[in-house]
Formats: C-alpha cells, structure tokens, sequence
C-alpha cells in the first residue's frame, strides 16, 4: 500500500471527524455558558464605596469638552446606588460633577472626591480651585480628596510636581488627602506617603503584568494589601480601585467574563467582611467609552450595566449567557439554509451529502453566532458594525460556498465540479488560480495573518475573534483533507508565505500569554487549520 492509498483511506473519515468536533464544539460551548455556574453567596448586597462616572451613554465620553452632566441625573444615579453603597468615587470635578457632593449629602452617602491632573496645568489649577471650594463647602459630606488617579503611571507629572499640588491640597483642608495609583508606583514612589494622610493603591488582579486567575484573585489582593501595609508602616491603606471586567480579552488564565466578575466580587466581599479595610470597588456603570482606550475589556468594569440594572446577583448561581439557546437556533437555521442551497447544486447521490450539509450549517451558524456576541460587545459605532457584519456574512457565504463542494466528494458519485476552475476563472485580476476558491483562501489568509500581527504586536487590547475565522478556516481544512491527486492544487508563492506566517503568529501570540491561555491555543489551532490546505498542497506538490 503506497503512502498516499494510505492518506485517501484516512482522508474521508477525518474529513467526517472534523465535521462532526465543529459541529459538537459549537454545541457545546453554547450549552456550557448557559448552564448556572454555583458561586459563593457575598455576606451582604451592600457595597462600602464605588467609582462614579456618569458617562455611560451613546457618545458620551469625558474627553468631550463640552460633555456636561446635569445635577438631576446625579441626583438620580446616586439615589440609586444609595441603596446599594455607602460611599461614590469621582475622578474629576469639572463636567458638572463637581455636584456630587452637595447631592450625595441628600441620601446619607459620603465622597471621595477626585481631582483630575495631567499634563494641562490650566486644568489641573482649575479642578484645584473647584476641589478647595467644594471642600470648604461640603467637607462634611467628603471621606477624602484623591489628588491625582494615576498621573505616575501615565507619565504625565513627575513626583516633585504631583507632590506639590497634593501639599497645596492639605493645607487648604482638613479633608483627609490621598493620591491613588498602581500599587506597584507606590513602591516605586515611597516618598509621596510623607504628603498624603493615607495611601491609596490599586489592585486589579487582571490588568497585572502577571495576570492572575480569578481562583486566585482575591488571595493575591489580600496578599498585596498585607504587603503594602508593612512597606507604610504608621500610614492607613485603602485599595482606591478593585473589580474584575464581565467582557474582553482573556489574559493568560485571567478570564473576562460575567461569572468571574460575579466570583470576583462576592470573593472579595467575604474578605473584606474579615478585615479592617477601607476599599472601593470600580465601577458603579459600564462605560462604553472606555473601549477606546482599552479594547472591549475596558466598558465592563461595571456592577450595573449602562442601563442601570444589575449584571448579576450576590447570591445564587450566576448564568454566563441566558441567551444561549439562541446560538443553537441560529445553528439550525443555517444547517437548513445549507439544505436548501445544497439541493439547488446538488451533484450527489445518497444521505452522505445531506449529512455533511447540516453539520457544516450547524457549525457555521454557532460559529456566526460567536462572532455576532463579540461584536454585541466591542462595537463602538456603526462602521464597527458595518465591517463586523460584513465580515460575517462574508465568513459565512464562504462556509456555505466550502460545504457544497465537500459535499459533493463525500456523497457518491463523486464530483469535482464545485472546485475546478471554469475557464473564465483560470485568470482573474491577472493571476492564475488553480482552484474556484483561490481567491477566497487568499483573501481569509490575508486577513487573518494582518490580525495576527497586530496581535503579536499591539494585542493588549484586542479580542480573538475566534467565531469569525473559524467559518473558513475549518470549511478550507475538510475540503483540503478530501482532495484527490487528480485535483493538483499549486498555491501561490504569496499563500506559501502566508501560511507559514499564520502558524509563526499563532505559535507567538502563545508564547505571549506563556502557554497559559486556553483561547490562545485554540487561536494558535485556528491558524494552523488555515494554513493547512496550502501546506499540504504545497507538500503534495513537491512529492
């Protein structure tokens, strides 16, 4: 038996394997995030202090300068979270929120309250002047003034001058004076404790250069405290800033999602229960804008959603997707659109066709499924939307355009029709195609070693887009597995390259995320799946 009778005895059976794991994968992870995840309950609903931001909202951000924010709508945000908190954290005073004060007053809630400084001297005097004033005004309402939110970790003032305008500060109050950041700066700018009455840090367990997994997360968080405390000695500590995003990029084992939030916050919770620790949780609301400065990962930091409502209990298990049985509809949906195009093409004899059809519908509609979930979440105006859309409905026209050709080799009689290349595409735009489907391999390929690359390179703040590129990535590999030699496919040089590119970017970004990132191997595999059919061609090729 030659090795390539071998490769076409092995080659049907696989090609039904993968089929069937798409199918069942894409099952599978839609029943796992609607299933109820047990959590421990929190000890109470109530939440000693939140950061405030008002801008939640369509085209609100508090880069606008002419964003304002009216006194009765922090009247009604803070009725609200009375109920809820004891106590709001502002960031800045300008843009109306130099109200929150007076207001939080009204429903018994104390205030840190926030002076924004940067590199704009202009404006860091005038939120001084609004911070002294409202101090005098309403110091019986203030638990603190936090000068400056991590105006060392931007590099946006040195330690001389952020020290002076926490001095200025002081003396014009007798409002205990903080300056919040990074707990890592602190270390790094022990000289600060000697002009603040305490210290505040941050600790967010996944934006650490290690990122920890929520398992762990509330462990490192008490473990950091206790640290920092011994390090100031004769200095109260408060955690200025502590919480876990419900959407985004997983960081190694550190994993955005509404169950780990919800485990996030309840965990910390029974440990703030056991200790003496002024702390605040971020943040109150989603904030939309936020995604332009981090990724998706940065709008869901909130325990509210922009709407207001809660994005989860603090007791009772908590469901990552309630609506899960939805991407399964939209499974069956597409495995009857698969159907009924197969039947309008049909070049095969018996159920084997048909089979493949439904599994190949099935998996591409909870795949698209996937990928309309993300862009739910990281969309951040309407060409985001357009593109994301158009991408979709591209990944999964080429899905269906794969299915019927797989179809037609694993149904008997086989033919190839669907694949060879008529006469008029032989050429196209002035290159030579050796199959219908060169043109879309190239363009799949393109695209996702471009996204690679920012990936490698810039990926911080970007999500993998798993749903997307796993439409023609998989539908290329089975089609690729059921060629036959007398179908010669000769890639071009420019998909030779880019698939050795694809498995290069893949193999980096897990090295990246230290083989720790479940969805960093799966991103790696999806790379390889789109590299395949060109390497195997290319090997076919040469032998």
């Amino acid at each position: 038996m030659t090795p390539h009778t071998s490769y076409a005895r092995l080659a049907r059976p696989l090609a039904w394997i993968v089929l069937v794991l798409a199918a069942v994968f894409g099952a599978g992870y839609w029943w796992s995030l609607g299933r109820p995840v047990p959590l421990p309950d929190s000890p109470t609903t109530r939440i000693a202090c939140v950061s405030y931001a008002p801008f939640r909202f369509d085209g609100e951000t508090p880069f606008d300068p002419h964003a304002f924010v009216s006194p009765e709508r922090i009247d009604a945000d803070l009725k609200d979270l009375s109920t809820r908190f004891d106590c709001v954290r502002t960031y800045s005073m300008g843009q109306g929120l130099g109200a929150v004060p007076e207001i939080a007053g009204r429903y018994g809630m104390k205030v840190l309250m926030g002076v924004w400084l940067g590199r704009d001297l202009v404006a860091n005097e005038r939120e001084m002047q609004l911070a002294m004033a409202s101090a005098k005004k309403h110091a019986a309402n203030l638990r603190g003034i936090v000068v400056g939110n991590e105006v060392l970790l931007r590099g946006e003032l040195t330690e001389k001058a952020l020290a002076g305008y926490i001095a200025r500060m002081n003396a014009a109050t007798d409002v205990p004076v903080t300056y919040a950041d990074v707990w890592e700066f602190w270390q790094a700018h022990p000289a600060l404790a000697k002009v603040t009455d305490y210290v505040t840090i941050h600790i967010l367990p996944y934006w650490e250069d290690e990122p920890v997994a929520p398992a762990q997360a509330v462990r490192h968080v008490a473990d950091v405290y206790q640290r920092m405390k011994a390090e100031f000695p004769g200095k109260s500590v408060m955690i200025g800033e502590t919480g876990w995003p419900s959407q985004g990029r997983t960081r190694r084992q550190a994993s955005a999602s509404l169950v780990n939030e919800a485990r996030y916050m309840r965990q910390f919770l029974n440990y703030a229960a056991t200790v003496d620790m002024p702390y605040n949780v971020i943040e109150a609301f989603d904030q939309p804008w936020k995604r332009d400065l981090e990724g998706t990962v940065g709008g869901y930091w909130g325990i509210f959603d922009v709407q207001g409502r809660p994005k989860f209990a603090m007791t009772g298990p908590v469901v990552e997707e309630p609506r899960w049985t939805w991407a399964l509809g939209a499974g069956g949906v597409l495995a009857i659109v698969f159907l009924v195009a197969g039947a309008f093409r049909r070049r095969w004899q018996g159920a084997a066709g048909w089979i493949s059809l439904a599994l190949a519908g099935f998996a591409t509609g909870t795949a698209l499924a996937a990928h309309a979930r993300l862009l739910e979440f990281a969309c951040r105006n309407r060409l985001e939307w357009a593109v994301g859309i158009a991408v979709g409905v591209a990944g999964a026209w080429t899905a269906l355009s794969l299915a019927r050709a797989i179809a037609s080799r694993l149904a008997a009689p086989v033919n190839t029709a669907d694949v060879a290349p008529t006469p008029a595409e032989r050429r196209l735009l002035g290159v030579a195609w050796t199959d219908r489907f060169t043109p879309q391999r190239f363009f799949w390929m393109f695209v996702l070693a471009l996204y690679g690359i920012l990936m490698v390179f810039n990926g911080r703040y970007r999500d993998f887009p798993i749903g997307l590129f796993a439409m023609p990535a998989i539908a290329f590999l089975v089609l690729a597995l059921l060629r036959t030699r007398e179908e010669p496919l000769k890639p071009l040089l420019e998909e030779r390259l880019l698939a050795i590119w694809l498995v290069l970017l893949g193999a980096a970004v897990v090295v990246q995320e230290v083989g720790a990132s479940a969805v960093a191997w799966g991103w790696l595999l999806l790379n390889v799946a789109m590299a395949l059919p060109v390497l195997l061609a290319w090997r076919r090729a040469r032998t």
